[in-house]
């Protein structure tokens, strides 16, 4: 009978534990594959012609390219596109801005794609706010209005 519940026990206690880390949002990107705002706009100033990606809602820094949101599937089919042609040693930055990392539905799927295709230089703009906190207050350069 002692063996039986110590045995029940450990099965709910494996239980929780899998739903926990199944309820945390894990993150396919590590600490050096995020760039900080700086960095992306000195490279823009500089003219060193990075691959910029807007995997959000409004593609707003100078020299991106808008593929739309990539939690929905023509936003990741258009990203998918766009990436087939590129060499996958070159540096790849994406970013979103619509909110929060935490809360963001781009920028994560868009992230693993840049992983299952086999790019070696995946970054992720850091925009732990959004958009107009982390990149428009600071004068950061953005494309000129149309």
């Amino acid at each position: 009978m002692k063996r039986k519940l110590y045995l029940t026990g450990c099965a709910v206690f494996i239980l929780l534990g899998t739903l926990i880390v199944r309820g945390r949002q894990t993150d396919p990107w590590s600490a050096d594959q995020l760039m900080p705002p700086s960095e992306l706009a000195a490279k823009i100033n500089n003219n060193s012609d990075p691959l910029v990606i807007c995997v959000g809602p409004a593609g707003l820094i100078k020299g991106s390219v808008e593929t739309g949101a990539a939690h929905e599937t023509a936003g990741l089919e258009k990203l998918k596109i766009l990436l087939s042609g590129v060499d996958r040693n070159k540096e790849v930055i994406i970013y979103c801005g619509c909110c929060p990392f935490k809360n963001c539905p781009n920028v994560r799927p868009a992230f693993n794609l840049l992983l299952s295709m086999h790019f070696t230089h995946p970054r992720l703009l850091d925009i732990p706010h959004n958009i107009r906190v982390d990149w428009i207050e600071h004068g950061y350069p953005l494309k000129d209005a149309k």
